[in-house]
C-alpha cells in the first residue's frame, strides 16, 4: 500500500531540469501522431504471429483519448487473454535484471489511472517515438486498471526491445485481490481473467540498470543484495515471497530518520538510510537509484544527497492527494530531466479562477 513519505530537501549538486506539463490534453496533431505510431510494428519486434490483433486492441484503447475519464474500452475477454498469452514468452525471454540503454523515459506508479497514463504518453511521446521503463504498480486503487495494464502489455508486445515494464508490489495476487483489481476483473469479465493476469505478473522482471549507472526497481534496496547478479538469478515465474530479496526490491523504502536498516511500518520488508544508499552506489559504481512505491507531492523527490529519487506518476492519486505526477527523461549522456504532470484538481481550480476573474 503506497503512503506519503516526505524526505526533505536535498542539496547535493546534480544537474537536473524540470518541465511542467500543461493541464490540457495535447492538440489534434499529437492525436494524429499517436494514432499513427500505434500502427507501426517494432523494427526489432516479432514477425510471427501477426501483430494485427494487438494493434487493433491498442487502437481501441487509444481511441479513448478525449473521452470522459472512466470511459471503458470495448475489449472482449478473449482479446485480453490473447494479450496475456502473447506477452508471457516475451517477458520470460528477457532477464530479471534488464540491461537498458539511454535515452529512455522512466515512469512510476500508475494505479489504474488510465487517463493520466495517456497524458504521460502525450507528453513523453507515444511508443515507438520514445523508449519507456515503467516501475510497476499498474493496477489497484484507480478505476481503470484493465485499460492501463492492457495498453502497457500491447506496447510490450509491439516493441519488446524498446518498452519495458517492471513488477510492483501490486502486481501480486495477494495484494491486488484486496485493493481493487480482482473486483474490477470479476465485475467486468471473470475471476478466470484475474488468474490469467496473475500468471503474467509472475513473469515480470523486478529491476533494470541503465547504461550500468542507474539502477531501477519498484521499492528499494535489500540487506540481502550484495551482487547485482543475485537479481538476475531470481527464478520466474513466481509469486512475491513474504521475505527476502525479491520482496525487498518491491517493498522497501528510504527513511530520513534511519541509519542502516530498520523495520518497515508497512509490516513488510525494511526501511534504509542514506548511508545504505551511499555505500551501495559506491560498491557497485552506480550514480543513481530510481524507485517508485510512495506518493510524493511534486511527482519526484530526492533522498540521500540526490543519490536516490522516488518517482510517482499518478497525479491527484485516488482523488485524495493533490500530488503531481513525475516522469524522468534520461538522455544519451545520462542527464536526467523531470517532466511533471499537474493534478487535474489544480488545473480545474486554475481554470475556474480564470473564468471568475474574466466575469469580474
Amino acid at each position: 500500500m503506497s503512503s506519503p513519505n516526505p524526505d526533505g530537501e536535498e542539496t547535493a549538486p546534480m544537474e537536473i531540469s524540470e518541465t511542467p506539463q500543461p493541464a490540457e490534453d495535447g492538440d489534434a496533431q499529437e492525436a494524429t501522431d499517436a494514432n499513427n505510431s500505434t500502427q507501426q510494428t517494432a523494427t526489432q519486434g516479432l514477425s510471427q504471429p501477426s501483430m494485427e490483433p494487438i494493434q487493433s486492441i491498442a487502437q481501441r484503447l487509444l481511441s479513448l483519448r478525449g473521452s470522459p475519464p472512466g470511459t471503458l474500452a470495448n475489449l472482449t475477454e478473449n482479446e485480453i487473454k490473447l494479450l496475456c498469452q502473447r506477452v508471457r514468452p516475451i517477458l520470460l525471454a528477457q532477464t530479471m535484471l534488464l540491461e537498458l540503454e539511454a535515452p529512455l523515459k522512466i515512469c512510476g506508479d500508475i494505479h489504474g489511472q488510465f487517463t493520466d497514463l495517456l497524458r504521460l504518453f502525450e507528453y513523453g511521446g507515444f511508443p515507438p517515438e520514445s523508449n519507456y521503463l515503467f516501475l510497476g504498480d499498474y493496477v489497484d486503487r484507480g478505476k481503470q486498471s484493465l485499460e492501463t495494464v492492457c495498453l502497457l502489455i500491447c506496447y510490450k508486445i509491439m516493441y519488446p526491445e524498446n518498452f519495458f515494464i517492471l513488477r510492483g508490489n501490486h502486481e501480486s495476487a495477494g495484494i491486488n485481490r484486496i485493493y481493487g483489481f480482482y473486483d474490477e476483473c470479476k465485475r467486468r469479465y471473470s475471476i478466470r481473467l484475474w488468474k490469467v493476469f496473475s500468471d503474467v505478473f509472475n513473469c515480470l522482471p523486478v529491476s533494470a540498470i541503465v547504461d550500468e549507472k542507474i539502477l531501477c526497481m519498484h521499492g528499494g534496496l535489500s540487506p540481502e543484495l550484495e551482487r547485482l547478479q543475485q537479481i538476475a538469478d531470481l527464478h520466474r515465474p513466481c509469486d512475491v515471497p513474504d521475505v527476502g530479496l525479491m520482496c525487498d526490491l518491491l517493498w522497501s523504502d528510504p527513511d530520513t530518520g534511519v541509519n542502516g536498516w530498520a523495520e518497515n511500518d508497512r509490516g513488510v520488508s525494511f526501511v534504509f538510510g542514506a548511508d545504505v544508499v551511499a555505500a551501495f552506489l559506491e560498491q557497485h559504481d552506480l550514480d543513481l537509484l530510481v524507485r517508485a512505491h510512495q506518493v510524493v507531492e511534486d511527482g519526484y523527490e530526492f533522498f540521500a544527497g540526490r543519490r536516490l529519487v522516488t518517482l510517482f506518476s499518478a497525479p491527484n492519486y485516488c482523488g485524495e492527494f493533490d500530488n503531481a505526477g513525475g516522469m524522468i527523461a534520461v538522455d544519451e549522456n545520462l542527464m536526467c530531466s523531470f517532466q511533471i504532470l499537474k493534478p487535474s484538481s489544480r488545473a480545474a481550480r486554475f481554470a475556474q479562477r480564470n473564468q471568475q476573474g474574466a466575469a469580474a
